[in-house]
């Protein structure tokens, strides 16, 4: 059954970008001991000192092509599992972006069969990308469970809850634009089948860490209702953000994006609290104090410190991109290419 299930996923949900957006190149280098080495590079991006490319090998026999951006004092790692339609080469200024704004290490890689990466897109496969790139951050960087955050967007949700359920001890999990499973986005059925994929709505309750969800209240390509339903279902929850008039592809456009991304990142890191009476209470904010965060974030002041402190972020995510392509009258595409998805949508196909 395996088998056919991910025979149907293929089908219609996976859409690597073709031709890839990057290539991999390897140049004779030194290592620390004097030693001559082998360093891999992405020439379609700008080479830092601060980032590895890395070929992991997956369970599944697959070789995935990954990226680890360094940030010189982390407060944490995250793990980011990127959407449908989108490679490591148009990720990566997202990447380097998020290391700087959130003051954390990131890595990113591609799945099995995008990018450089070898193999077949495939449900099954995407969770042993994901094995792939944890195990190297655990053994090759020296993070523990404890300092590390899961960012799953769209698709990327799939491999995400599935490798949260079965970790207890994580920092934190994030949700972005998520999907319930891969049938509920084409239809609205009330329970799991076995030939669905991603069968988020039933692993979201085994993630013992703060959840939190982000999504557009105009997303056309899965609609809303999935992100909060996995928020409703989650044990641990965050404050979620509902970015009013926020589609599929373009939630990093919206300043409140990175803002509350930061906050969420911040609050994680803290200690657990100490009441009066000696027990420890939870540093997730609740429900009360969600509202009340969101009434102050309405106000004049706010609005005013988050223009001047955070700007906002496009698809690459880069002020310097920003100020180079941005026209008065035609708005930047967002970071998931926008011209895949109206393609294969205009295709009748599904794109998450």
């Amino acid at each position: 059954m395996g088998g056919v299930t991910s025979s149907i996923a293929a089908k219609f949900a996976f859409f690597p970008p073709q031709p890839p957006s990057y290539t991999v190149v390897v140049s004779d280098t030194t290592s620390s001991d004097g030693s001559p080495a082998a360093k891999l590079s992405i020439p379609e991006v700008p080479m830092k000192e601060n980032v590895d490319v890395v070929k992991l090998r997956t369970r599944r026999g697959n070789e995935i092509v990954a990226v680890y951006v360094k940030y010189h004092r982390p407060t944490c790692t995250m793990l980011y599992s990127h959407g449908n339609a989108a490679d490591l080469g148009q990720m990566f200024e997202l990447f380097v972006e998020l290391s700087n704004r959130l003051r954390l290490n990131v890595m990113g890689y591609d799945y099995s069969g995008y990018g450089q990466s070898t193999g077949k897109p495939t449900e099954y496969n995407t969770y042993a990308d994901i094995e792939a790139a944890y195990k190297c951050l655990k053994e090759q960087y020296g993070v523990k469970d404890e300092q590390l955050i899961l960012y799953g967007q769209s698709v990327g949700s799939g491999p995400t809850l599935d490798l949260s359920s079965r970790i207890s001890e994580l920092r934190g999990v994030v949700l972005h634009s998520p999907i319930l499973s891969g049938l509920r986005v084409l239809y609205p059925v009330k329970r799991t089948y076995w030939f669905d994929i991603y069968k988020n709505i039933d692993k979201i309750g085994m993630v013992k860490c703060p959840v939190l969800v982000i999504h557009g209240t105009a997303d056309e390509v899965v609609d809303v209702s999935h992100g909060k339903q996995l928020w409703e279902l989650s044990k641990v929850k965050y404050e979620p953000l509902w970015v009013s008039g926020g589609g599929h592809c373009n939630l990093e456009l919206y300043p409140e994006f990175i803002k509350h991304l930061k906050k969420f990142v911040q609050t994680i890191g803290k200690p657990k609290a100490t009441t009066e009476n000696g027990s420890e209470k939870d540093t997730v904010e609740t429900e009360s104090q969600a509202k009340a965060s969101k009434e102050s974030e309405s106000g004049t002041s706010s609005a005013s410190e988050l223009s001047t402190e955070i700007p906002e972020a496009s698809r690459n995510s880069l002020d310097s991109r920003l100020k180079k392509s941005k026209k008065p009258d035609k708005p930047e595409k967002s970071r998931m290419s926008t011209d895949h998805v109206d393609r294969f949508r205009r295709r009748k196909g599904l794109v998450w």
